[in-house]
């Protein structure tokens, strides 16, 4: 699957992380450890369901500290052990079509001297939403889960 970014469309975080690719992995990949990072705090993910394979299904409901509640749903496109995730919320699991999609989101993790080059990009259809994502505080938001992610990767 290409992954070249198009500025116009996508957004994209990238860092240098001084861990192998195998816990990031890990806290990608199982529900019990992304309700520990995926969202900034005071937001968390809950309700994680992960069947990870291409075509397998991921749900969770991101929640708020006002009670707020968004369910979140997509299907798996590609799924590299320790390399890279894709995956779409367009898509239920079984490839099943959904209204309403925002966005494909493609994660990588490539080796290097030292560590990780981490990636995580978000792919959108038109340039309306990735402004919009943009505008929820996409690099502060990412950012700040990226942080967590790492923090809690470091203890595995």
């Amino acid at each position: 699957m290409d992954s070249t970014l198009d500025p116009a469309l996508d957004l994209v975080i990238e860092r240098r992380i001084d861990l192998p690719p195998a816990p990031l992995w890990a806290c990608w990949t199982r529900p019990g450890l992304m309700e520990q990072w995926f969202c900034p705090v005071p937001w968390k993910m809950t309700d994680i369901a992960i069947d990870l394979r291409p075509g397998g299904h991921f749900r969770g409901v991101i929640r708020g500290p006002a009670g707020e509640a968004m369910p979140n749903e997509g299907c798996y496109l590609e799924v590299l052990t320790e390399r890279r995730l894709v995956w779409t919320d367009a898509l239920a699991g079984g490839y099943r079509p959904r209204a309403g999609a925002f966005m494909t989101s493609i994660i990588s993790f490539e080796p290097v001297a030292g560590g990780t080059l981490y990636r995580a990009m978000a792919l959108h259809a038109d340039a309306e939403t990735r402004a919009k994502h943009e505008a929820m505080g996409f690099h502060d938001g990412w950012g700040t889960a990226t942080d967590q992610l790492v923090a809690l990767a470091r203890t595995l």
